[in-house]
């Protein structure tokens, strides 16, 4: 028997680690139809039962204020699951059970897993499981989602849900006369009329009139504007009564009642506090320190270093086993393969390509498990609390601190949900000067092109320099925010308030699953959306060929230098080829000879679509430092950022630099000529700042509702980062020459 069990509950209940307790392995992430909203689901098998299992977005009520909120109740309303498991944290019963109520009051099948049983009780908490179950008529299993503990149960009794087919009657709560005697009214105006009944319960959209829910309205407007007219006068009627009266109104009467109703339940031998309530417990103690107003701060800077100097320090011999490995591959393949277009497209456009960028899956994998540890610790929800202090000098608002989080704050994360992210955000112009900055962040797509130059001409301070990445984007994202809110966003900001949840200590089970998702979204992105650009950058690299003139002047230079080579010289290379031991005259013909391949590489780069972009680009582009072939990675980094890397590798593999050597991308461009440290600092300030890759251009203009935004963020990004770019090269070259 097969049944689809949806996973609810507030933001930090343990939800998610119910989850992928439950899941594991057996779990996948898409999106709702429509909206990007991130859809988890997977199965769980219980004796006879196979039941599906979907995490629900984290929501503290169905009253739809969020799209989060909208996605949840959406999915219960059209998809009916055959049974709701609302997660909810022990610790702070009375106000999770909120959601319960709400869930009751639709009349859904409902099963009560209270979470963190252990938390409670180290509080002193003790709860009367079986009276709560008995007092809400539905089945309450205590359980501790990290361990595992309880999960067994929690599913028997969900499962039996589904098998007894068991009808819940909706809870009615009386929200006080006024409101009760109007609800009625209402009830029967709906009834009558069958005015969405198809869909809702009747009493349930009278109360969602009366709560002012935007989307109940504006379906009942499309759908009969006059009796939603109607309806709307009776709750306008209330409301006027109510602040007169009491000088309320109906959605905190509602709330007020709600929180009433629980209260009672509560008192009625459900629950006892052993300890003194007002005692400080270990995660508030442990708030003393970590988000006191001046240790806070410093505490987090370290932190932050810290993760940098581990994922740096543990990753960097398996990234060098991956790029040797793709350095061997890359060879193999060219000596095998027979020479022409195919052996290029695979060796400089796949290999040499894709292989820059899926060398640095180790250091993105340890990278992804050291924010996954801060976040499911709670510890990021710390630096959200601190940062909002600063935060409100730019402009910005406390919950701004997660999206720029989310987008890679820490670095490792990604614009596009940062941009999603903002949707919590209450004020319209905090949010539009969020998601414009965001993709200031450090995203997981920026890491490999860091990497790269790091490794190349930073290697002895690899942990400081990207710490100091990491806090230019900050400052940069704060400054840019400022200007916005004094300029173009103008208007004040709102009170920020959020939970912070107890410090947990992460499971590996959870660790390695947050883990592996990210990292496989990484390297999926790289063996498709980076494999696309890649083949297209490489035929733009190589197509339009060389003119057969060019190519017999080339090979008219090979002849008369083959002519020149005296036969003792021919017959030493004719025996023992490119092998050691070879003379200085054989050593310096085979020199001259690759130097004449290097040329003719080189010249078909430039005559190419590409290579002449990326010269037409160097006259302006020189002030940075940047030559042509960092130009085509950058027109490449327009559409991800990965791209620069696998861009510069397929540019350096066609022309290579120093044909004598061979090895990684980032050994070739230290042996570079052309490169500096000085150049590689530009370029990095560069990448940070300049315009969003297009996925995240396209959601900015979904999100602020206009393509202006969309464009703005290229324009402007751009022009500030070119800017920056040209500071540091100019200034430093300016010391440089004053120094020597």
């Amino acid at each position: 028997m097969q049944a689809t069990v949806a996973l609810a509950g507030n933001p930090n209940s343990g939800k998610t680690t119910l989850f992928n307790e439950l899941t594991g392995a057996r779990q996948h992430v898409g999106n709702y139809p429509g909206v990007t909203v991130e859809k988890k689901e997977g199965t769980y098998t219980h004796r006879d039962f196979l039941l599906h299992v979907v995490d629900l977005p984290g929501t503290y009520s169905l009253t739809a204020y969020s799209l989060e909120e909208v996605v949840a109740r959406d999915y219960l309303v059209n998809e009916k699951p055959e049974v709701v498991i609302n997660i909810v944290d022990s610790s702070n019963l009375e106000r999770n059970l909120y959601l319960a109520v709400q869930f009751l009051e639709m009349g859904i099948p409902v099963c009560i897993a209270l979470n963190m049983i252990d938390v409670a009780k180290k509080r002193g908490i003790e709860i009367n499981a079986d009276k709560l179950s008995k007092l809400l008529g539905v089945p309450v299993i205590p359980t501790i989602a990290r361990t595992g503990q309880g999960k067994t149960e929690l599913m028997e009794s969900a499962a039996h849900i589904v098998q007894a087919r068991k009808r819940y009657p909706a809870l009615k709560i009386s929200y006080g006369d006024d409101v009760d005697r109007a609800m009625l009214t209402m009830e029967e105006e709906i009834a009558t009329n069958g005015f969405l009944t198809d869909t809702y319960p009747v009493r349930w959209i009278a109360l969602k009139y009366m709560e002012k829910d935007e989307q109940i309205l504006n379906l009942g407007r499309k759908l009969n504007p006059e009796l939603s007219t109607r309806l709307e006068a009776m709750v306008q009627k209330v409301s006027n009564h109510l602040l007169n009266t009491l000088d309320t109104y109906p959605e905190a009467m509602i709330a007020d009642q709600r929180y009433g109703y629980i209260n009672s339940i509560l008192k009625q031998g459900v629950i006892y506090q052993k300890y003194d309530p007002n005692r400080l417990y270990s995660s508030d103690k442990i708030d003393k320190v970590l988000t006191n107003r001046f240790l806070g701060p410093i505490i987090m800077l370290v932190v932050i270093a810290g993760l940098f100097h581990l994922v740096f320090t543990y990753s960097a011999a398996p990234v060098g086993w991956l790029e040797s490995f793709f350095d061997w591959l890359g060879h193999s393949l060219y000596t095998i393969l027979p020479d022409g277009l195919l052996r290029s497209l695979i060796v400089s456009g796949i290999i040499d390509g894709v292989g820059g960028v899926l060398g640095f899956v180790p250091l993105i994998m340890f990278m992804f498990f050291g924010i996954a540890f801060l976040e499911d610790s709670g510890y990021l929800a710390r630096v959200a609390f601190m940062l909002d202090r600063v935060f409100r000098i730019f402009g910005l608002h406390g919950s701004s601190v997660m999206a720029f989080i989310v987008s890679g704050g820490i670095a490792g994360g990604c614009a596009v949900p940062g941009v999603m992210a903002t949707r919590t955000l209450k004020s319209p112009r905090e949010r539009m000067a969020t998601l414009l900055t965001v993709p200031f962040m450090n995203c997981g797509a920026k890491l490999p092109v860091f990497a790269l130059l790091i490794a190349a001409f930073f290697a002895r301070y690899e942990a400081a320099i990207m710490f100091g990445i990491t806090l230019g984007a900050w400052a940069g994202a704060l400054l840019v925010a400022k200007l916005l809110r004094v300029t173009v966003i103008k208007g004040a900001s709102t009170p920020f308030v959020m939970e912070l949840p107890p410090y947990r200590m992460p499971t590996f089970k959870g660790l390695a699953i947050h883990t592996w998702e990210r990292t496989w979204q990484y390297v999926k992105k790289a063996g498709t959306v980076i494999l696309g650009f890649s083949i297209i950058l490489w035929a733009m690299m190589t197509f339009p060929v060389l003119p057969e003139s060019n190519m017999a002047e080339f090979e008219s230079r090979r002849q008369s230098l083959l002519d020149s080579v005296p036969g003792s010289v021919r017959a030493e290379l004719q025996r023992a080829g490119t092998g050691p031991g070879l003379s200085g005259a054989a050593l310096n013909f085979q020199k001259q000879l690759r130097q004449i391949d290097y040329a003719e590489a080189e010249a078909g780069l430039r005559h190419s679509v590409a290579g002449r972009i990326g010269t037409a680009l160097e006259s302006v582009s020189h002030w940075a430092g940047f030559d042509w072939r960092t130009n085509i990675a950058l027109i490449g980094g327009f559409a991800a950022k990965e791209v620069m890397v696998s861009t510069l590798g397929t540019a350096y593999s066609l022309g290579e630099v120093d044909p004598e050597e061979s090895g990684s991308l980032s050994m070739t461009l230290a042996r570079d000529p052309g490169w500096s440290p000085l150049m590689a600092l530009g370029l990095i300030v560069f990448t940070m700042f300049y315009a969003p890759c297009f996925v995240s251009v396209v959601c900015i203009s979904k999100e602020s509702g206009s393509w202006k935004w969309g464009a703005f963020a290229i324009v402007f990004n751009t022009l500030l980062a070119f800017g920056l770019a040209v500071l540091i090269f100019q200034t430093g070259s300016a010391l440089g020459v004053l120094l020597s």
